[in-house]
This record gives structure tokens, sequence and C-alpha cells, in this order.
């Protein structure tokens, strides 16, 4: 496997998302997975996965927080980080998941796709006395258990659009689409008029995004 950086600097990565995470999450009370949604599309997961040592090396943890609002967020000013000596499930989840990215050399959009940064912070109270080794087995079961894409998702990438670009489409919201494309709800059981909105956007039938159409009357919303 063929990995972006080398491993000496793994330890800045880890401590750089460990912080990230933790003032995202504390400092700026946002929630797990809208800080993750944040780091993707601000293109500073990009630049992580590519071992940017402007980014790893030069920034500390708050600095990227601060640059990821920055970026997704027109004139905000990013609070100041607090200090503590407590460390947070966040920033554990932050921690572990540098090294969790650097091992599969997966981006973090696919891992969060798949694995919702939320139950990462929420394997916490099991793994984080574990070896980090442990916590990347696991994530590798959830990651494999979880590879078998929802017709959604097969659609949406065959049409080359991201999911924001299909809420925006579409209007339904950007989670929704996640939970149907990660089966944390079922797109069969969705209100019909979602099914029609997203079946609109991406030029298909409604049945095509079902996982099981039979027995659905999707002709009745039409």
């Amino acid at each position: 496997m063929i990995r972006a950086y080398d491993e000496i600097y793994l330890d800045d990565a880890k401590n750089l998302l460990s912080q990230f995470f933790d003032y995202l999450t504390g400092d700026c009370a946002l929630g797990a997975d809208w800080a993750a949604h944040l780091f993707v599309s601000s293109g500073y997961a990009e630049r992580c996965e590519r071992g940017d040592p402007a980014v790893l090396a030069g920034m500390s943890g708050a600095e990227l927080g601060a640059a990821v609002l920055r970026a997704s967020y027109q004139n905000s000013t990013p609070p100041l980080p607090r200090f503590s000596q407590n460390r947070s499930p966040e920033y554990w989840a932050g921690w572990v998941m540098a090294e969790y990215q650097w091992f599969s050399a997966r981006r973090f959009e696919d891992i969060f796709e798949r694995v919702p940064f939320s139950e990462i912070v929420g394997m916490y109270p099991v793994f984080h006395e574990m070896d980090v080794s442990q916590f990347c087995a696991a994530m590798e079961a959830k990651f494999a258990q979880r590879t078998t894409e929802t017709k959604l998702k097969n659609i949406r990438e065959s049409r080359g659009l991201s999911q924001s670009q299909l809420a925006k489409r579409s209007g339904v919201s950007l989670r929704s689409i996640q939970t149907y494309e990660q089966r944390a709800n079922d797109i069969d059981k969705a209100q019909a008029q979602f099914v029609y909105r997203l079946s609109r956007a991406l030029g298909c039938r409604m049945e095509d995004l079902l996982e099981d159409p039979r027995g659905v009357n999707c002709e009745a919303v039409i």
C-alpha cells in the first residue's frame, strides 16, 4: 500500500487532528459530524491526506480549526482556544482517525461516509484504553460491512455529483442524503416526496433509488 506521507510525520498528524476536533466541538460548540463535514468540504482534509507540510507541521489544531471556519463561513471570527488538561472523546477520536486514515490510505470523505465521526467518538468508552491497532481493526470491519453501496450513492456518483451538490439540486437536506447512503435510515421508508425530488435531480426513476422497490407505489406521487 502506498501512503501519502512517511510514518515519521504521523505523530504530527495525530496531534493536529486531535486538537482540531477538540477545538471545533469544544471551543466552537459544533456537532461532531458537522465538524467533520467542514473539514472535508473546506479542502483541508485532502491537504492532510496528501501530507501537506504547511498543514501537518505548520499549524496547531486551533489554527487549522480557524482556517476551516474562515473557509466555510465568510467574515467569521473563530474563538480563541481554551486550555484544558482534560482530553475529550473528540480529542481521542481525532487522534485515532489520523492513525486510521494513514493506515488505510483512504480519503477522510470516504471514511466519514461509511462511519460518521460521531460514531467514532462513540467508540471512545470501549477503545480509548486499547492499542490503536485494535481501533483500526474495528474500523476495517465497519468499513467492509458498509462497503456495499446503496443505489442512491451509485447513481449519484455516476452523475458526478457530490452529496452537497445533490442536496442543493434536490432540496433534500445534506444530512438526509448522508443517512440514506450510510444506511442509517432506510430510503425505502423515506417520505415519497423526498425520493421524488432525488430522482428528479438525478434524472432517474424513483424505484431506481429504492433498495427493494417491491410493494412501493411510486406512481402515486407522480
